[in-house]
């Protein structure tokens, strides 16, 4: 006798079915569309599945540690979101990155969330965001990015939520590296995608110019850059943009 609870073929399939359903609109959505209009294909797709939650990201990773660009955002907040953890280096997203598991803050005004991560937690209020949920894409050799969700009000996800957002992150992996590596119907998909690696080029060539002008690391490097970042009320893009032009001393604390 099989020891499977009552079910558990049933809710197996259904979960496989959705999986295809979700990986099948986000194809047809970014099918010969131009490359400015992915992200938005993407994120429109995204929010029909995940309707309870008040906004939503994609980021991917560079390739030096905690540096992501983000790929779409739902609005102005979820963008905000994502770009303040990579700046800061620390919330539910790089988490997710590091455990290569789901992360939930579900109260980012109370402890234990403002223990875990002070300095994020009192960005995203202000931003806006009382709960942020982080799901990692799951790479061979790593996590390739996160899916980030917010609410406006605390509170933790339910059951159906987690596995749901699971699902489309799983989708949001294989189209991403699918369609990164050429798929016959991605010619605007990849375009748009080495248009986010120019992106994190910027941070990568910001943080090369950091270590040859003050003779440190490139770890040391990235810090200094998020510090500037943060202490400007900045992104750490931006910032890198500022010190490639020539905007900004870095040499100069």
């Amino acid at each position: 006798m099989s020891g499977a609870p009552p079910g558990g073929g049933d809710a197996e399939r259904d979960a496989h079915a959705l999986r295809a359903r979700i990986a099948r609109e986000l194809i047809d959505a970014v099918r010969d569309v131009p490359p400015a209009s992915v992200p938005g294909a993407l994120c429109r797709i995204c929010e029909t599945f995940l309707p309870d939650v008040s906004g939503l990201s994609l980021s991917v990773m560079g390739r030096s540690a905690g540096v992501g660009v983000v790929l779409f955002a739902s609005d102005g907040v979820a963008a905000q979101l994502a770009e303040i953890q990579y700046t800061l280096g620390e919330g539910p997203c790089t988490e997710a990155v590091r455990l290569r598991a789901p992360v939930f803050a579900t109260d980012l005004a109370l402890p234990p969330d403002t223990r875990r991560w002070p300095l994020f937690c009192a960005q995203a209020v202000k931003a806006g965001a009382r709960a942020a949920f982080s799901v990692p894409l799951s790479g061979v050799a790593g996590a390739l990015g996160t899916l980030d969700l917010y609410r406006a009000a605390p509170g933790p996800p339910g059951i159906g939520e987690v596995r749901t957002a699971l699902l489309v992150a799983d989708a949001l992996t294989l189209a991403v590296t699918t369609l990164d590596h050429g798929s016959s119907e991605s010619g605007g998909v990849v375009l748009w995608l080495q248009g986010a690696e120019s992106e994190r080029e910027e941070v990568h060539q910001a943080t090369g110019m950091i270590m040859v002008r003050l003779g440190v690391s490139a770890e040391e490097a990235l810090l200094r850059l998020r510090a500037r970042a943060f202490a400007r009320g900045s992104t750490s893009l931006d910032t890198a943009r500022a010190v490639i032009d020539g905007t900004m001393d870095m040499g100069h604390e």
